[in-house]
């Protein structure tokens, strides 16, 4: 899942940027609200974390203009204004969720997971296909109970073939979900890490590719 960070304090960004990272997200940072509209306009977001008080354009004129062009997207106001009529205006304005400075990341995580199963069919924590099972909280993979180690990058691979299962999924759209914009899209790491995944999972099957119509997970007995 790919998240648009908007935060200006840049100690705060690294931290918070770091943290989801390691939970396999893929975190692109804008430190003010001119910058995370450009982000927006020309990147797929699952999600945003805005922050009100960033310069150039506030947080809540941020917010504003992206509802106009997006009503689907999540968004959490992350956010050191704690009087109540902040908060009204946030989620008036389209927030989805307002979390008030200083958080828990744990508190954080766990509101993003929330947020996020709302965008998929597919919305439990844990997904069974066949034999095998994602616990999309915890990041961890099984085959017959059995627990696979896999990388962030495989691990956000499997997770959005299996939010999307019964589609196919081109590879770029699960570059776009998976890395960051600045990810080079001519390089041989996509196809490494789908390889180095299906070696992994050991399923023959499992994921197929299909050309002209990109990727799909299948069940497998």
């Amino acid at each position: 899942m790919k998240i648009l960070l908007v935060e200006d304090e840049k100690t705060l960004s690294s931290i918070i940027s770091k943290g989801l990272k390691k939970l396999s997200y893929a975190v692109d940072s804008a430190f003010n609200g001119q910058e995370a509209l450009d982000l927006f306009n020309v990147n797929d977001y699952d999600l945003i974390i805005l922050d009100i008080n960033i310069p150039k354009i506030d947080g809540f004129e941020v917010l504003k203009i992206i509802r106009e062009f997006d009503n689907q997207i999540k968004i959490i106001i992350l956010s050191a204004k704690n009087m109540v009529q902040d908060k009204v205006l946030g989620l008036d304005l389209g927030a989805n969720d307002y979390l008030e400075k200083p958080f828990d990341f744990l508190e954080l995580e766990a509101r993003i997971r929330n947020l996020l199963r709302w965008q998929f069919i597919k919305s439990e924590n844990i997904i069974h296909i066949g034999n095998l099972k994602i616990n999309t909280i915890k990041k961890q993979v099984y085959i017959n109970d059995v627990e696979i180690n896999l990388t962030n990058k495989e691990y956000g691979i499997l997770e959005y073939l299996a939010l999307n299962k019964d589609r196919f999924v081109l590879s770029e759209e699960i570059i776009e979900h998976v890395w960051e914009s600045d990810f080079d899209l001519f390089s041989n790491t996509f196809k490494f890490h789908i390889h180095s995944l299906k070696k992994k999972l050991n399923q023959e099957g499992i994921i197929k590719n299909v050309r002209g119509k990109g990727y799909i997970i299948c069940e497998v007995k």
